[in-house]
């Protein structure tokens, strides 16, 4: 077996993203979108809550103030309106006194109400129509400026017919509307402001006489040695240079059980120390660490554009040149009915006020936003929209074997005996021989033997036998560790139930050891050990759900036939590519592609970069510094197997919940804008501007709760 497999990936304790690409963010999506300028380090993030600085992380919480408070006092504004308003007093059958000036109560409050509530519309409309790209802002503000330029002019026009009313109660929708969608969009967004918290304020610094010193997290520098106290958040990435605990990397892995740390392992800023204390030497600071980068990857994430939000900003841009096109055909339409006349008009400016789209706005970055949260929660990170959104269509996935479906290290996977000793006696007693050993082999002999939390006997007189194995001293009887070359020197057989062992072993890859004791009638073989790179224990159950979300799985590695073959049977993997170099594992999956499968690819980002961007997705899985690799739309935090099923689960959820979306959206203008020009009037039934915006609440209403309702969907597991 390739020994350097076991190096592949190093120690990825550490979760290092350095992604600092940015995308550009479209004119119309200014409303909420915004907030990508200014996010420039760790330290910013953390001014959150209690009337703190919010410009650094997301401008969604100053548009909420915003919007919150526009919403309250033009809704406190529009009462007056409502009122006196003709068209309300009939149909609530009411009437107010009438006094100097009363007329114009509803017409002034009303002005007051859009240069207020309506101009931050008007505004946000600028770019749009200065690129040429009507979109959603364009057509919100087209149906309040119509309203409000008919109005007034209805003041001077033979007509009692005015839109005041339903302007300002349209300016309140709308505001109400913004502001829930900048809200729910902070709350899905909090990912980001939970991650901020977990940073401590400040680090005690151990002096070189050995003091603390207490200083801020800003101060900290690389190879500084922190104290890590027990229950309190780490500072910084760094190793442990002294000290064992359980760490809690829940909050970045998703991980419940608490992680143990010892000398050499690395910490990651802002995980929670158990009950030991650690003294820690700084490797990564600020926006160097593993927390920012994370922080960055979701920070895209939520700027990125899938497929289906493009679509909806052109449908927004459509729907103008539609309600444009209505309203010309409305206009022709009833004047050869009616003759050209106020009357026209009214009908004409009702078309325009309720083709307002604000439900189809709201429709898609909803579900984005609380995808990305989700994802984050589960140690799925995507960088890029358009990945996730192209995993539902993926129908086969290619695996790289080492590290990914298997742990990258030597592990014992059968142990054969003979009849007198049993397999943790002979486990526990090789350990004990290859302790000193830091020998590939001896390290997965050490492993095993932990992981069975078997007691390891003392032993003494160890020897390393150049070329052969390792001796030792046992009760007083000599005991060897080693190969064919060992059992050549001692001049010793194999016993044939021992020998059978080792060959099927070798059929499939594996390297065997044997334990080896001399007695007094001559040495003997006690032990066969065959060890392989290990296959993770959620392998199997994860290729078992892909097979049945009708996904083929296929296998990449630069291991044997044997090792491929053994590994394949085992998980039951449709098809394997072994003896493959690295250079060469994108053409397996152009290979695929051309065979018309739409591929998925999961490596470790290092040396797997070049089949990453080769396929239509590229997930890079692990930590440590792979997750900074730019080949991958999608960075899974741990190692597991089994959150690849949970990026298709996600990304066929989301996409439901974005079409249902679009559906309940685009259902609204599809009803209203008919309605509205008249179609049925000679049956009597004509959409007054105000019930047009009751169905656009309605609409709204409906697509932030079907939004809200993903986040009760339980990924795969």
């Amino acid at each position: 077996m390739d020994e350097t497999h076991n190096h592949k990936h190093g120690n990825h304790n550490n979760t290092d993203v350095g992604l600092n690409n940015t995308k550009e963010i479209p004119s119309h999506q200014l409303n909420h979108n915004t907030h990508s300028e200014g996010h420039e380090n760790l330290e910013s993030h953390k001014k959150h809550d209690g009337g703190q600085d919010h410009s650094a992380h997301v401008d969604h919480s100053g548009h909420e103030q915003m919007f919150r408070k526009k919403f309250w006092v033009s809704l406190i504004l529009s009462i007056p309106v409502l009122i006196f308003s003709s068209s309300i007093q009939t149909w609530l059958g009411y009437s107010v006194p009438e006094f100097p000036g009363s007329t114009w109560i509803t017409p002034v409050f009303a002005v007051i109400v859009f240069l207020y509530g309506g101009m931050p519309f008007l505004q946000m409309a600028v770019p749009e129509i200065k690129n040429r790209q009507p979109g959603m802002m364009t057509l919100i503000s087209l149906a309040i400026s119509v309203a409000f330029v008919y109005s007034v002019a209805a003041l001077f026009l033979p007509t009692s017919v005015t839109f005041f009313w339903e302007l300002v109660t349209l300016i309140d929708i709308m505001l109400l509307g913004h502001w829930i969608e900048m809200r729910s969009i902070r709350q899905a967004s909090g990912a980001l402001n939970e991650l901020a918290r977990l940073m401590p304020d400040t680090a005690e610094r151990i002096l070189s006489d050995g003091k603390t010193e207490t200083i801020s997290v800003n101060q900290l520098k690389n190879d500084d040695v922190v104290l890590v106290r027990p229950g309190t958040n780490v500072p910084a990435d760094g190793k442990v240079q002294e000290g064992e605990s359980d760490v809690n990397e829940a909050m970045l892995t998703g991980e419940s059980m608490p992680v143990k740390k010892q000398n050499g392992d690395k910490v990651i800023a802002g995980t929670i120390n158990g009950d030991g204390s650690l003294r820690v030497k700084i490797t990564a600071t600020g926006d160097e660490t593993a927390l920012a980068g994370i922080m960055r990857l979701v920070e895209q994430a939520q700027q990125s554009k899938s497929n289906t939000q493009i679509l909806a900003d052109k449908a927004a841009g459509w729907l103008f040149y539609i309600a444009l096109g209505v309203a010309a055909l409305t206009t022709v339409a009833w004047t050869i009915a009616v003759g050209f006349n106020v009357e026209v008009i009214a009908r004409v400016a009702t078309v325009l006020v309720i083709a307002c789209p604000h439900a189809l706005g709201l429709a898609v970055p909803l579900v984005v936003a609380i995808t990305t949260a989700m994802g984050a929660r589960n140690g799925i990170l995507v960088r890029d929209r358009l990945a996730l959104e192209k995993a539902r269509k993926i129908n086969m996935i290619v695996f790289d074997k080492t590290g990914t479906l298997t742990e990258g290290e030597f592990g014992v996977v059968a142990i054969k005996t003979v009849e007198d000793v049993t397999n943790a006696e002979a486990l526990a007693l090789t350990a004990a021989i290859e302790g000193d050993s830091e020998h590939t082999i001896a390290r997965g002999i050490r492993k095993s033997a932990n992981e069975r939390q078997l007691s390891i006997p003392d032993i003494s007189g160890f020897e390393a036998i150049k070329g052969r194995g390792v001796k030792a001293v046992y009760e007083g009887h000599p005991v060897y560790v080693g190969g064919p070359r060992l059992l050549e020197m001692l001049k010793i057989e194999l016993p044939k139930d021992i020998a059978e062992f080792e060959h099927q072993a070798s059929l499939k890859g594996q390297s065997v050891i044997n334990l080896v004791e001399e007695g007094t009638k001559g040495p003997r073989v006690l032990a066969a050990f065959a060890l392989a790179d290990v296959i993770r224990t959620e392998s199997k159950a994860a290729i078992q759900k892909l097979h049945e979300m009708n996904i083929e799985v296929a296998m990449l590695t630069g291991d044997s036939q044997a090792v491929a073959k053994a590994v394949a049977d085992e998980l039951g993997i449709d098809t394997y590519f072994a003896e493959v170099l690295p250079e060469h594992k994108d053409q397996k999956i152009m290979e695929l592609q051309k065979q018309g499968k739409s591929v998925a690819m999961v490596g470790d980002g290092v040396n797997d970069a070049p089949a990453l961007t080769r396929a239509d997705v590229g997930i890079a899985i692990g930590s440590g510094t792979d997750v900074a690799i730019e080949s991958a739309g999608i960075i899974l935090v741990k190692s597991n197997p089994m959150d690849v099923v949970k990026i298709f689960d996600l990304s066929r959820a989301s996409y439901r919940k974005m079409i249902q979306n679009l559906i309940w959206a685009a259902g609204y203008n599809i009803v209203a804008l008919p309605l509205a020009a008249g179609v049925l009037a000679p049956i009597g039934i004509l959409l007054s501007p105000a019930m047009g915006a009751v169905l656009m609440s309605l609409s709204t209403v409906i697509v932030a709760i079907n939004a809200q309702l993903l986040r009760g969907h339980k990924l795969a597991a």
